[in-house]
């Protein structure tokens, strides 16, 4: 039994431990950039050794790779979060669109997913990571419209890569331009880039 209790003890310091390094590791990620931060300094922060930060990480890269699951995983329950206020399937979509672009003003989502994640971990893998999140959600809403009738019959994964696209440059866009009006304005053209794939005549299929 003591045996038992030493283990959980453990093994709830180690995941302590990650947890500090991640949220320590964010907070620096955000504010100065992947280049800009140093394993050591991140372990020293937290209180750890270097060597206790490369054995739950590996590496500056292993630890970034987290920091981005972490916020990935925090805009799509944003997104989500946002969606769910609607019953409306086409006001969800709308909601969640919002609350994706809205994201952008946050450091940690701009510098860390949009910006430095696709240089860091290559195309392929922050894709993958980003379809676990948010883009998830996007795919969702559209097939629950085009479920619905509400958008036409097409493939939905080219549809939600269009559209997700066009997100992330907005929103990088958004993190920029730094004006007050800026949020509305591309919301208001997100708005007109959505009504053209809405039909005119929505008809729900036949149950």
């Amino acid at each position: 039994m003591p045996d038992e209790r030493a283990a959980g003890s453990r093994a709830e310091q180690r995941a302590a431990t990650r947890r500090a390094l991640v949220a320590e590791g964010r907070r620096r990620f955000a504010g100065d950039g992947y280049h800009g931060v140093v394993l050591a300094e991140v372990a020293r922060a937290v209180g750890v050794t270097k060597g206790a930060a490369y054995h739950h990480f590996e590496s500056k890269a292993g630890l970034f790779e987290a920091v981005v699951a972490e916020v990935q995983r925090d805009l799509g329950e944003r997104v989500a979060a946002a969606a769910e206020v609607y019953d409306d399937p086409w006001e969800q979509l709308r909601a969640g669109c919002r609350a994706f672009l809205a994201a952008g003003s946050d450091p940690a989502v701009r510098r860390i997913v949009l910006v430095d994640a696709p240089t860091v971990l290559g195309w392929d893998k922050w894709r993958a990571m980003d379809e676990e999140s948010s883009a998830r959600h996007l795919t969702e809403a559209l097939t629950a419209l085009i479920e619905a009738g509400i958008v036409a019959e097409q493939p939905v994964e080219p549809l939600a890569r269009l559209l997700s696209g066009a997100m992330n440059e907005a929103a990088l866009w958004l993190a920029r331009s730094g004006t007050p009006e800026a949020l509305e304005l591309t919301v208001s053209a997100l708005d007109g880039l959505l009504a053209g794939i809405r039909r005119e005549d929505p008809e729900r299929p036949m149950s």
